[in-house]
């Protein structure tokens, strides 16, 4: 009796693996043909992008610097 649970349990364990692994496929694909779908409407533009991007980049490397600056000097007061 105890053989018959085990082989329904395991029969279960695929069941229910295989329904959650092949939604997932069937997700990532959906995903991809949306993507492609976006993309061939609204198109990225590729200036606006990457000036974007930079203008970031600057932007916090900026505050790093000025947060680096004020942390020393904050250092440098309390050692005095």
């Amino acid at each position: 009796m105890e053989i018959n649970l085990i082989v329904e349990s395991l029969k279960f364990l695929v069941l229910g693996m295989s329904t959650v692994f092949m939604f997932l496929i069937l997700m990532v694909v959906v995903l991809n043909i949306q993507a492609k779908i976006v993309m061939k409407f609204f198109p990225p533009k590729e200036k606006e992008v990457i000036a974007s991007s930079h203008s970031l980049l600057k932007k916090d490397n900026l505050a790093v610097i000025a947060a680096i600056a004020t942390s020393l000097q904050s250092y440098k007061k309390s050692k005095q």
